[in-house]
This record gives structure tokens, C-alpha cells and sequence, in this order.
């Protein structure tokens, strides 16, 4: 994610003839435009450590997990979203959607997948025999990127503990990641969606399959064909547990 240059204090510039003091002992106002990067590091890191890791394992139930998540500070998506989108679903659901960010709709709602790619989510799985009521479903982040921009290391970074929380205590039997920056942060894989995809993969023991993002079949009508062959390998794997 391409940063600004860093803020300066224009305190810590000489004053100019015309913030120059005019006498009476006044002082001249001191205009501050952003914090200095110094102290935007600090604050990153405040907020990091508010909600610890740590402390998101000893959470014990979903809601638990979401209540912590609906207040969470740990990156400045914080400071932009209009809703947490946390995820919903079955606590004990066999199958685990995981996608990307939430886009606008989603971050309207507070609820996952409910634009155009979400309805087409909803269609491709119930050809092979699920109905959003019966999986979980979440995204990597549960706060939107500014104009649905990709999103950033940190932010991924500051939101994988509450993923992998969430797979620890649904407990899914097999987990669809949809689209590549889904797939890439549980593998730890930097491999493009499209060699990713076609090959049955491991998430701390639990099989996964990645898939293209249903928002880009909208785009590109002709990988609906690899999509079907991945959610046909994903119902084998369920038949066969």
C-alpha cells in the first residue's frame, strides 16, 4: 500500500516573517496537518496490541469472538468502515467460505457476500448441495478497504487471528477460499489463484479448496467452468469423511 511522505510538525520549521511573533509576548499559531510518522507508528502499534492475539485464542465462542471484533482497533480500517462484517452462518457448519474484504454493499449491511457476487456464491453452491444457512461464511478482513482497494499487508496481518480463530472454533470439515488473496493468507503462499486452484490443499488439517472469487466470474463469464470442477472436488471430500 503506497504511504504518504511523512508529516512534519511545522513547529520544527524556522518561522517565517509572517508567523513571526509581532510582539506583546503573543506566539504564533502552530498549524499541525498530521501526526509525525513517528507517532502514526506508535499508534499503529498501540492499537495492535489492544486486542492481542493472545487474547482472541481465549475466546471460546463466536460471539464472544464478534463482540470483540465489532470494536476492534487493530488497523486503520477501523477509522473508514461503516459496519464490522464478521461473518455468519452455521457455528458447526461442515464447509467454511472464506473471501476477500467486504465491498460497499457488504459494508452497508455488516453482513458477507450479499452484492451480485454474493447471489452468485449463493447459486454455485446450491448446485452441489449447500444453502448459505447450512456453511459459514467470512472474509479474510471484516472491514472494507477504502474504494474496494486491494488489500494491505499490515491489514491482513492485523485481521489473520481472527480468521484463524474463526476456523478453530466452527471446526469446518473442508474450507472453500475464494479468490487468491483468500487462498494465499491461510496457505502462506504468494502462488497466483490460478495455479493455486485445481489442487486439494491443507489448512492446519483441515482440506481446502481454492477457487476464483465469485466477483470475478462476473468478469470473466469463462472460468465458471474451473469453479464447477473445484466445488465438484469439494463435495467428494465432504462425501468421503
Amino acid at each position: 500500500m503506497t504511504r504518504s511522505a511523512p508529516a512534519t510538525l511545522s513547529a520544527r520549521a524556522a518561522p517565517s516573517p509572517a508567523a513571526a511573533p509581532s510582539g506583546g509576548g503573543s506566539k504564533a499559531a502552530v498549524e499541525v496537518t498530521r501526526p509525525p510518522a513517528e507517532l502514526e507508528r506508535i499508534s499503529v502499534a498501540y492499537r495492535a496490541s489492544s486486542v492481542s492475539s493472545e487474547a482472541l485464542v481465549s475466546l471460546s465462542t463466536l460471539e464472544e469472538l464478534r463482540e470483540v471484533a465489532l470494536g476492534c482497533p487493530r488497523c486503520r480500517l477501523c477509522e473508514t468502515r461503516s459496519h464490522v462484517v464478521f461473518g455468519e452462518g452455521s457455528g458447526n457448519a461442515d464447509l467454511m467460505v472464506v473471501g476477500e474484504a467486504p465491498g460497499a454493499e457488504e459494508d452497508r449491511t455488516g453482513r458477507p457476500f450479499v452484492g451480485r457476487a454474493g447471489k452468485l456464491l449463493d447459486l454455485l453452491l446450491s448446485t452441489v448441495g449447500f444453502s448459505r444457512e447450512s456453511i459459514y461464511i467470512c472474509n479474510v478482513l471484516k472491514c472494507r478497504p477504502p474504494g474496494n482497494r486491494n488489500p494491505a499487508p499490515e491489514e491482513i496481518e492485523a485481521c489473520s487471528p481472527y480468521l484463524r480463530r474463526q476456523v478453530q472454533l466452527v471446526k469446518p470439515r473442508a474450507i472453500l477460499a475464494v479468490g487468491g488473496f483468500a487462498a494465499q493468507t491461510l496457505l502462506g503462499s504468494t502462488t497466483p489463484i490460478g495455479r493455486l486452484r485445481g489442487t486439494v490443499h491443507d489448512f492446519e488439517g483441515v482440506p481446502l479448496v481454492p477457487s476464483y472469487h465469485p466477483a470475478a466470474l462476473l468478469r470473466n463469464p469463462v472460468w465458471v467452468r474451473p469453479v464447477w470442477e473445484d466445488l465438484q472436488r469439494l463435495r467428494a471430500i465432504l462425501d468421503d469423511r
